[in-house]
């Protein structure tokens, strides 16, 4: 983060110069320019008119501008070379996956299968950590942008990319799909949320828990109409009798994020009971068909997916 603050405080002062020295050289030409009128006849003396004065300070301006255009790329070369010396040690692995037009997000740390856990849209990473990235699409291309922390690095089907990531500070850091990939495709977005370390162990100590039991009838209730549904088809929730559907976001601990459908709504419960019933209001294109449901079941799979912390 602080390596990529440095290059950005570089670039803008090296284009807010050349911005104030191109005002600078226009204002000076207009103040010294003749002044003419509509009656004013055209003065044709400068055509064939050598301009010594003039060439060498275009010829000059093009030398500097030349040196300042190679002065910033090695400026991000050697960025891009700081950054791939950073050491990997304890890095924290993420396996990221694109889809039309959401974000699965498999964490792989851990020597047991049961340290493994998978979320969606909403990365968690340590603080001063590196988080090596291995990227893939399961679908059409798709280009992960995190800006406050890295460059664009595209997800192609069929090929893996690699991508490290680290931030310096704690932190909210959007993120956003970079690469047109479909009718959603703005609305593809990602929260990277960096956590002081403890945090951040408490976070994925309690992604690796199955879902907890339903608390009270009416989340028994919408567990029993989620399962009976088409929801379970599509959705996986770890420790529920629906664990193994992969083809939309895992909800074992939905609650706990900060927003639905990729970025697109807040995760209240609201505008889960809203995007259940007409995805297709929110995200034309969608995968996710609406759900035919009675207020009281809907109301029931609500309550029963807000427990789910």
């Amino acid at each position: 983060g602080e390596r990529f603050l440095d290059l950005w405080r570089v670039f803008l002062a090296a284009c807010s110069f050349v911005f104030v020295a191109i005002l600078a050289a226009v204002f000076l030409a207009l103040r010294r320019g003749p002044r003419a009128d509509d009656t004013t006849p055209p003065d044709l003396t400068t055509v064939n008119r050598p301009e010594p004065a003039a060439r060498r300070n275009v010829t000059r301006a093009a030398v500097v501008s030349g040196l300042a255009l190679v002065a910033l790329i090695a400026a991000s070369a050697f960025t891009d070379r700081a950054l791939a010396r950073l050491s990997l040690a304890q890095a924290v692995h993420v396996e990221v996956t694109g889809n039309q037009w959401w974000w699965s997000l498999r964490y792989t740390d851990g020597a047991d299968v049961h340290d493994i856990f998978t979320t969606a849209n909403e990365m968690h990473i340590p603080v001063g950590r590196p988080v090596l990235l291995k990227l893939d699409a399961a679908d059409v291309i798709h280009s992960f942008w995190v800006p406050s922390l890295a460059g664009k690095k595209d997800l192609v089907p069929g090929r893996t990319a690699l991508l490290e990531i680290r931030a310096d500070k704690p932190g909210i850091y959007r993120g956003q799909c970079a690469e047109y990939c479909g009718l959603e495709h703005a609305l593809m977005g990602l929260l990277v949320i960096a956590d002081p370390p403890d945090q951040y162990e408490q976070w994925a100590a309690a992604q690796r828990q199955p879902a907890p039991d339903p608390a009270d009838a009416k989340a028994q209730r919408g567990k029993q109409v989620f399962q009976s549904s088409s929801c379970a088809m599509c959705h996986a929730i770890e420790g529920a009798d629906f664990a193994g559907a992969q083809h939309a976001p895992d909800l074992t601990h939905v609650a706990s994020r900060e927003t639905l459908a990729a970025g697109t709504l807040k995760n209240t419960p609201g505008n889960l009971s809203a995007w259940i019933r007409s995805p297709q209001t929110f995200k034309p294109g969608t995968a996710m068909p609406a759900t035919p449901l009675s207020q009281d079941d809907l109301d029931a799979i609500v309550a029963y997916l807000g427990e789910l912390k």
